[in-house]
């Protein structure tokens, strides 16, 4: 197994290097298109295409298949971008992403119950994650590393002759072999790298301690996303959704529920009502980003200015 995690360690930073280099020479040209993104004078995106391929070749049989049909799924967003489906208020990619999930969540089904469902879940913390260089890397790595070493502790047992802690261990060495481009922010997962993520280590939460062990590590993981992206996140919630004085509950609650997924839903369950919170239990929990309805055309009524925000973040943001 050992020698097996040693071919995967070189394969996906081999593959890495190799890949940024011919994403860098192709997007020059623009022949990239959507994956060479213009920032940071010029970011290969999508290079999680390299941890997508090992994961789906060496996590135990039948998970495989839930990394396989998710990520091509997201290389479909990452390729098409966010090219809208006629007058609909929906985008390609954000359909593939949710036709993914809904694929993880019938296939896993018979593999982890409901459990699944939590699992497919995990996309949308882990894509806000990605969002700022070297985040979503560093929450793989903490996770992963976590869940090592709580297998090793509780003694889990082993799935189809495999050790508990193969597919969190796996999942830890793919993500080192790939993080130090990550971090320099010289390359970018895309979507099919970090939703691979996401369900490698969902997997691994499941692995670890049921439904229960997921949920918790579910939260957890949540919760570091927030804490990691704390700054950016803050910044976001006042210059542009302005709601002031953000709580870490505000955060946790853009990170789980945030994006055009959380937007349309929003729209179908709230239609153009926008809730007012005030209730001082309430705050604290996020209420007022997760009831934040885009679509409301009442938003003046929340929308107020705060004394933090100053010029110089709105052309940061811009």
């Amino acid at each position: 197994m050992f020698l097996e995690l040693l071919f995967v360690f070189i394969a996906t930073f081999l593959g890495t290097g190799a890949l940024n280099i011919i994403f860098r020479f192709l997007g020059k040209r623009g022949y990239m298109g959507n994956l060479y993104e213009p920032v940071r004078g010029g970011t290969p995106r999508g290079i999680g295409i390299i941890p997508f391929i090992v994961i789906s070749l060496f996590l135990p049989a039948g998970f495989n298949n839930l990394v396989l049909v998710m990520g091509l799924c997201a290389l479909v967003d990452d390729v098409i971008g966010r090219r809208r489906i006629a007058n609909l208020p929906i985008e390609i990619g954000q359909l593939a992403r949710g036709i993914g999930m809904l694929c993880v969540i019938g296939l896993g089904y018979p593999l982890m119950g409901i459990s699944s469902i939590l699992v497919a879940l995990m996309i949308q913390p882990m894509n806000i994650a990605d969002m700022q260089p070297g985040s979503a890397v560093s929450v793989v790595i903490i996770m992963s590393f976590f869940t090592i070493l709580a297998t090793l502790i509780i003694g889990a047992a082993p799935v189809a002759q495999i050790p508990a802690y193969y597919v969190p261990l796996l999942t830890l060495v793919t993500c080192i072999a790939y993080a130090p481009l990550d971090y320099s922010g010289k390359i970018m997962l895309g979507e099919v790298g970090n939703h691979t993520f996401a369900l490698a280590l969902g997997i691994g939460f499941y692995i670890l301690g049921g439904f229960v062990g997921t949920l918790i590590l579910f939260i957890v993981t949540t919760a570091l996303i927030a804490y990691i992206r704390r700054r950016k996140l803050s910044r976001f919630l006042i210059n542009k959704l302005h709601i002031n004085n953000p709580t870490f509950g505000d955060l946790f609650m853009d990170v789980l529920t945030g994006g055009g997924l959380g937007d349309l839903f929003r729209k179908i369950i709230l239609g153009e009502r926008q809730q007012v919170v005030t209730d001082n239990l309430l705050i604290p929990l996020g209420f007022r980003r997760l009831l934040y309805n885009p679509h409301s055309p009442n938003l003046e009524r929340v929308i107020e200015k705060d004394v933090r925000t100053k010029p110089t973040d709105l052309r940061k943001l811009s």
